[in-house]
């Protein structure tokens, strides 16, 4: 599920459902640092990981959402294999990677000493690049080869949208995109990573290998229930 209302009883309320991660959304939502915090600290106390998505690919974003606690870091348009690297390196403490010192919230959310948690950050702390762009379907097998790249995401929304075919999720030069990008990621050491719209596709992309799956967003699960319930009340 991914997060876009900036709220904290929003991310209580989901994480309590049981979901394995919430997808906090710095990306095309007006969550702030602030309240971003509170969106991770939120999780606490359930089986729930946080991720953050950011702005864009640059590297120095992640910095925040780390030290706040983000047990990982979605970056999207990752196109060549360049990107992928400075993901890696910027979730990555030396000598790894180049992530700069200054966890000063995160260990309180994984509940652990500051030493122990820089020992184990590297170790633990996903990098997640999405792939949503016919030039990262290019490069798929480059991308999915960089030490350190935990999931490669496929994000069916901007990659429709960036070969001409918006919203058409069955159009063939779609479809060819997703399996050239699914069979690299699947003969690699990298888990991959998708978005089902329904429970039925949700099980199959399953059987065909996919370990983490999108749902949706928040505003339309509150959406569609709200629809669903108004529809059945008064129609």
């Amino acid at each position: 599920m991914i997060v876009t209302v900036p709220s904290l009883a929003v991310v209580q309320t989901l994480a309590s459902a049981g979901v394995d991660w919430l997808v906090l959304d710095l990306e095309h939502a007006s969550v702030g640092p602030e309240i971003l915090h509170g969106m991770i600290a939120a999780t606490a106390g359930t089986q729930t990981t946080p991720l953050v998505r950011l702005p864009w690919s640059h590297p120095w974003q992640a910095k925040l959402p780390l030290d706040l606690g983000a047990m990982g870091i979605v970056f999207p348009m990752v196109c060549p294999r360049q990107d992928a690297e400075n993901a890696v390196r910027a979730v990555k403490y030396p000598p790894e990677g180049g992530r700069l010192w200054g966890p000063f919230y995160a260990p309180m959310r994984w509940s652990m000493p500051m030493p122990d948690y820089i020992a184990s950050a590297n170790a633990n702390v996903l990098t997640i690049a999405t792939i949503e762009d016919p030039v990262g379907v290019q490069n798929i097998d480059a991308i999915v080869d960089t030490p350190g790249l935990d999931l490669a995401f496929i994000g069916p929304g901007d990659l429709a949208m960036s070969l001409g075919v918006a919203g058409q999720f069955e159009h063939p030069a779609f479809l060819q995109a997703v399996d050239t990008a699914e069979k690299a990621i699947l003969r690699s050491k990298v888990a991959l990573g998708g978005v089902a719209r329904t429970p039925d596709q949700a099980r199959q992309m399953m059987q065909r290998g996919y370990r983490a799956l999108v749902f949706g967003f928040d505003w339309s699960l509150l959406q569609r229930s709200a629809l669903e319930f108004i529809g059945k009340a008064c129609g």
